[in-house]
């Protein structure tokens, strides 16, 4: 069942156009990723959703709500995580989620979301001794405190050390598995291809593809890539002449050997037999990444 449709959402800024023609939607339960580079109309897009800026044209649908229309009931409704959200330095973490709260007629516990989220010693603890991990954890919590049934989360992780993203993304999950169906803005690939069911790739304000993480890979074809090595200086010609082999590229010592099918023992199987070896051979496979930048002519930085 979907419980968004985004139908030709068009938003412009002045001569410039933020948001052009974007359409999607997004099935209860799941974590649905808007994926892109900075400057590409994501953000426009949730604020959009979540009945902070009006669309030109088009139409926008929340739980069979009109963002604008119905903004205040869809406010009971949605719990809303923006990239740009903060609190007063001196706030504790108790008193911003009692302030939370009182903004919602079926509040959750207070409590049990700052144990669920790790917080539960720092409620005395003000807004400006969190570390980052912390802060978007209690962002997610302020978010999720008025027991919504979608949760938007918008660039999550930005900032965030590895060990603190991959927290945050346990924590996404189990805001799922309690049956919240997620939105997650982000630019970050490995978060998107962990997290996310289904993902719109959205580019200088259009969709340029939607699927799942795994489908998006495979528009690109079922190349991978072959890295290693080689203990002597080997003749392009031996590997490019191999009909699994499409292309060999030097990167300082190394080769790269990208290709399909049986593309490792085809390699293998020709450097053996001219007695040259692979020293720290690696096989890569196509990747979100490879999708976006083949879908989009562009890598995002």
């Amino acid at each position: 069942m979907n419980i968004i449709e985004v139908t030709n959402l068009h938003k412009r800024y002045g001569p410039t156009t933020a948001v052009e023609d974007v359409s999607f939607t997004v099935e209860a339960g799941e974590i649905f990723g808007i994926l892109g580079p900075n400057g590409a109309g994501k953000t426009t897009t949730v604020e959009c959703l979540t009945g902070l800026r009006a669309p030109d044209r088009g139409t926008v649908s929340v739980l069979g709500l009109d963002p604008r229309r119905d903004r205040d009931e869809l406010r009971q409704r949605v719990g809303v995580q923006l990239q740009e959200s903060r609190l007063p330095d001196r706030q504790t973490v108790g008193e911003a989620m009692d302030l939370y709260r009182s903004f919602y007629r079926r509040p959750a516990d207070g409590g049990r979301l700052l144990e669920m989220l790790g917080l539960t010693d720092k409620r005395k603890a003000q807004y400006r001794t969190l570390s980052g991990g912390q802060k978007q954890r209690l962002a997610i919590a302020l978010a999720l405190v008025g027991s919504p049934e979608v949760a938007v989360l918008d660039e999550l992780t930005t900032g965030l050390d590895p060990q603190a993203r991959r927290e945050t993304w346990d924590l996404v999950e189990h805001v799922r598995d309690q049956g919240v169906t997620v939105v997650l803005v982000t630019h970050v690939m490995d978060e998107a291809e962990r997290l996310c069911d289904r993902l719109a790739l959205i580019d200088g304000g259009r969709v340029t593809a939607l699927d799942t993480p795994a489908g998006l890979v495979e528009r690109v074809g079922a190349q991978h890539r072959l890295r290693f090595r080689p203990a002597e200086a080997v003749d392009d010609r031996l590997l490019t002449d191999l009909p699994e082999v499409s292309a060999v590229q030097h990167q300082g010592a190394q080769l790269v050997v990208t290709g399909t099918g049986n593309l490792v023992q085809a390699v293998t199987s020709v450097l053996a037999q001219h007695h040259v070896v692979a020293h720290d051979l690696r096989v890569e496979q196509a990747s979100l990444d490879d999708a976006f930048l083949t879908l989009t002519d562009r890598r995002i930085p």
